[in-house]
C-alpha cells in the first residue's frame, strides 16, 4: 500500500495490541517518522521513537506535541482491564476520557486525529449486528468511559475519525496483553481456562487493521465507524481455535454462560458489530475473517477434542491465529522493540 500519510505521527497506548502492532507497522512503512507513546512507568517498553507520557500529565503531552510536531496522532490508548475499571472508576476515567480531553487540547485543529474506541460501548443484549445508528448501553464502567471518549472526540474533533474495533488478533509487547496471549499462556501452563458461551465477538487481525488504520490516516474520512471482522465467535469458541490449533490438551477448556461468572465484572453478550458503513466508505473488502482457514472455526462445543485432521502445534498458531496468512507477504519487515531490565 502506497498511501500518502500525514507525517510525523504519534502513536498512543502502545503498550495494547492494536497500539503495539500499529506502531511497529508504521515504523516499519515510515522510518524514523513514526512515534510511540506508552505510561511513564511501563518503561521496559523503550527502543527509538518511544516516549513515556501519562494520560493525564497535560504539561508532558505539550512538551511532546512540541517536541515532534505531529500531522497525525492515532489515539489507541485506554485501560481496558474490566475488573480494574469497575473497582476504580477514577483510574478508568483519567486513562480512558482525561487523556482524549488533554490530546484535543494540545493537538493543531489541522491534525489529522483518529481514535480507536470498542464494541463494548453496547450491552449485547440485543442478537448482535450493531450499526453505528444503535445507542451504546455499556453494562461495565470500561464500556462507560470509552462511550464519553467518543462523545469528546465527535463534538470537539468533527474532523476526526472513532473507530469501534473488537477483539484486535496479534502479538502483544509483554505477551499477556491481548486476548490469544491470555488463553495461549494458561494451556502452556496446563492451567484451565472457563470462557462463555454467550459473550461474542468480532475478532480482527491486526494486520488487517494496520492496513485500515493507514488508510484513513490517509484521507479525511470523519466521523464513527465499526471496524470489526466478518467473523462471529464466541469467547468459548475463540479458546477452540487456540485449543486446538495451538495443539494443547483439550481437557483444559471450560466453558460456561456469562452468569455464572458472577456479578464482577459485568459481562456483555453478543456485542457483534457492522462494518459495512467502513467497508463502502473504502470502497473494498478491508478484513479478513479470524481465524482465516475455515476448517479452523468451530462446528460444536467439542470440536477441539477432534485431533484427526489438524496436527496443532504453537509454531502453527503464531502463524496463523497471530498474523493473517494471507497478508504476511506485504507487511514490511518489522523492527525489534527492545526490553531493557535496567535501564530507561
Amino acid at each position: 500500500m502506497d498511501a500518502e500519510i500525514p507525517l510525523p505521527l504519534i502513536v498512543t497506548g502502545i503498550a495494547g495490541v492494536a497500539g503495539y502492532n500499529a506502531f511497529r507497522y508504521l515504523r516499519a512503512r515510515f522510518p524514523g517518522q513514526v512515534y510511540g507513546v506508552r505510561r511513564e512507568d511501563n518503561w521496559p517498553l523503550s527502543g527509538d521513537g518511544i516516549l513515556g507520557c501519562n494520560s493525564d500529565d497535560f504539561d508532558r503531552w505539550q512538551e511532546i506535541i512540541d517536541q515532534i510536531q505531529p500531522a497525525a496522532v492515532l489515539n489507541c490508548e485506554g485501560s481496558c482491564a474490566l475488573k480494574s475499571c469497575e473497582l476504580d472508576p477514577q483510574m478508568a476515567e483519567r486513562i480512558n476520557v482525561t487523556s482524549v480531553e488533554n490530546l484535543i487540547r494540545v493537538l493543531a485543529p489541522t491534525t489529522r486525529f483518529i481514535h480507536l474506541s470498542i464494541d463494548l460501548v453496547f450491552s449485547g443484549d440485543k442478537d448482535g449486528g450493531y450499526t453505528e445508528e444503535d445507542t451504546p448501553d455499556p453494562v461495565t464502567v470500561y464500556g462507560k468511559t470509552m462511550v464519553a471518549a467518543e462523545r469528546l472526540v465527535l463534538e470537539q474533533r468533527p474532523d476526526a475519525c472513532v473507530l469501534r474495533i473488537s477483539l484486535p488478533m496479534g502479538i502483544s509487547f509483554n505477551g499477556h496483553a491481548g486476548a490469544i496471549d491470555w488463553i495461549q499462556s494458561r494451556f502452556k501452563n496446563g492451567r484451565p481456562a472457563t470462557l462463555y458461551f454467550d459473550e461474542v465477538r468480532t475478532p480482527t487481525y491486526t494486520d488487517c487493521l494496520n492496513l485500515v488504520v493507514e488508510r484513513l490516516l490517509g484521507n479525511d474520512l470523519a466521523g464513527l465507524y465499526h471496524c470489526g471482522g466478518p467473523r462471529n465467535l464466541s469467547l468459548y469458541e475463540i479458546a477452540q481455535v487456540i485449543n486446538r490449533v495451538g495443539g494443547y490438551d483439550p481437557k483444559l477448556l471450560m466453558g460456561c454462560p456469562r452468569i455464572d461468572a458472577g456479578p464482577m465484572p459485568p459481562r456483555a453478550g453478543n456485542v457483534t458489530m457492522d462494518s459495512s458503513r467502513l467497508i463502502a466508505a473504502l470502497g473494498d473488502e478491508v478484513f479478513h475473517p479470524w481465524p482465516l482457514d475455515c476448517s479452523m472455526v468451530p462446528s460444536d462445543v467439542d470440536w477441539h477434542h477432534d485431533r484427526s485432521t489438524l496436527q496443532g502445534s504453537p509454531e502453527l498458531l503464531a502463524d496463523v491465529l497471530y498474523r493473517n496468512p494471507r497478508r504476511v507477504d506485504s507487511m514490511p519487515e518489522f523492527e525489534d522493540i527492545e526490553s531493557p531490565s535496567s535501564s530507561r
